[in-house]
């Protein structure tokens, strides 16, 4: 690659923050999307990533200042790597287990394989002492890949999803192989203090490597929103109309509860509705004023077991509305679907109480959009505390969603406060949201990298 086209920032992800959309590219939704391409576009850099098509030969292009070089995945490529390696080996692993982590050779020789092409793109277009930010545990093996070739690199990597304990980590047979992929970087980035805990003490127990030799800057940068943008969306008069709109279209309930994920095993959306039924059948909640609006986003549909997710999870739903609908009203209100930014925003205008109940989740910017959306309203947020979210936002009404009764007990608490009227607890967490948004966790991670590759900070002990 010519000089002229080395970049001193570069963006490596497992998606390139780009859309086609009718022979045109626009950009994505996505938080990384906005949360990132900001730095990109101020550094003059370029994004390195999947463009979520099997076409295309990989050349490079630009959009919005940045320049985006694509990495071509074949068919089978992606079933191998992404839908099998990713998404059914490691993401069970790094989230409790709820379904078992599938062990296939021929899916880590697609992992290593991609990632050693996403690292060579990265090697090629860097220029001398450039900063290379490379994001999840998609390409956890790139950082020591590109530390093998360009030592005067400087490295970031950032992993969006809980780190798992070393007792489930130790599972996967090539353990060793993905730590040593992320040692690769100066600086290592993760939602919270128990994940950067869980991943020095791997370190340490698996590759006999004490704390106090470890050369790399460990620690915890939880992600957040583009505040800008929600609130400038909540506060259009389109999305207004929106919410005014989908309150009357399901009834004018007094009570309208939202719960707003992808599917997933990970979100907990089967203890909530199991809750809620338990509620309605305690008669604890008047299925005649109350609606549950359940939004479950497409997720990794050619794993088998989100198929069977869906089909538990609307068997539920349908079980509930059978029982406790009237005529022409469902009490709960479920779709299979993507919404735009503005909706989304407006479902959240419109709602009265957001349920956040995962099992396992690394941070849950749904919970930061709902207070920023709703500041200066009245509202509730029930979030369960196994979300990155409740570390900053107290005032929700934290819950183990595994408790059943508790979990009921949050719900109607929820209801109370949002009936209340007050918008004290909204305006509280909504404030600690803008007070750390998007682009300071971008910054803030960044500013931690050092001005050399070879300065990276020791790092203490903390057991």
């Amino acid at each position: 690659m010519p000089d002229s086209e080395k970049h001193s920032f570069i963006v490596v992800a497992d998606r390139l923050p780009v859309d086609r959309n009718d022979g045109t590219w626009e950009f994505s939704l996505g938080g990384l999307s906005s949360a990132v391409a900001p730095v990109v576009r101020d550094h003059r850099g370029a994004w390195i990533g999947w463009t979520g098509s099997h076409d295309g030969d990989g050349t490079p292009f630009d959009f919005d200042d940045m320049r985006l070089i694509p990495i071509p995945l074949s068919a089978d490529e992606h079933r191998r790597y992404h839908e099998g390696f990713c998404s059914a080996t490691l993401w069970p692993l790094h989230h409790g287990l709820f379904v078992a982590p599938q062990i296939h050779r021929s899916w880590w020789r697609a992992y290593r394989d991609i990632n050693a092409r996403f690292a060579q793109a990265a090697v090629d277009a860097a220029a001398p002492d450039a900063m290379v930010w490379v994001h999840d545990y998609h390409l956890q093996l790139v950082p020591e890949m590109i530390r093998a070739q360009r030592p005067d690199i400087r490295i970031g990597f950032f992993d969006y999803i809980p780190f798992p304990p070393v007792e489930q980590l130790a599972q996967l047979p090539w353990r060793d192989e993905i730590l040593n992929g992320i040692l690769g970087a100066d600086v290592i980035g993760f939602q919270r203090e128990d994940d950067a805990f869980n991943f020095r003490r791997a370190v340490h127990r698996l590759l006999g490597t004490a704390p106090e030799q470890m050369d790399k800057h460990i620690g915890s940068y939880p992600t957040s929103i583009d505040v800008d943008k929600i609130r400038a969306a909540a506060q259009s008069p389109s999305a207004q109309a929106a919410a005014r709109r989908i309150r009357k279209d399901l009834g004018d309930p007094d009570v309208l509860m939202l719960g707003v994920d992808r599917l997933d095993y990970s979100k907990g959306i089967l203890h909530r509705l199991l809750a809620f039924e338990e509620l309605l059948n305690d008669g604890l909640v008047d299925p005649a004023t109350t609606c549950l609006v359940q939004v479950a986003v497409p997720s990794r549909e050619g794993v088998p077991a989100y198929r069977e997710l869906r089909d538990e999870v609307e068997h539920t739903v349908g079980r509930i509305n059978g029982r406790f609908s009237t005529l022409g009203r469902n009490v709960i209100d479920y779709s299979h679907r993507s919404y735009s930014t503005d909706i989304a925003v407006a479902l959240h205008l419109a709602a009265d109480v957001l349920l956040v109940t995962s099992l396992r989740d690394g941070m849950n910017l749904v919970a930061k959009e709902f207070v920023t959306a709703r500041r200066g309203r009245a509202g509730a947020l029930v979030l369960s505390e196994f979300a990155g979210a409740a570390d900053e936002l107290s005032q929700a009404v934290i819950v183990n969603p595994y408790d059943r009764t508790g979990l009921k007990d949050a719900i109607r608490r929820a209801a109370e406060i949002a009936a209340e009227g007050t918008h004290a607890h909204i305006d509280a967490m909504a404030d600690i949201v803008a007070a750390h948004d998007a682009r300071d966790w971008a910054e803030t991670f960044l500013a931690d990298l050092p001005t050399t590759a070879a300065a990276s900070v020791p790092m203490k002990p903390d057991w």
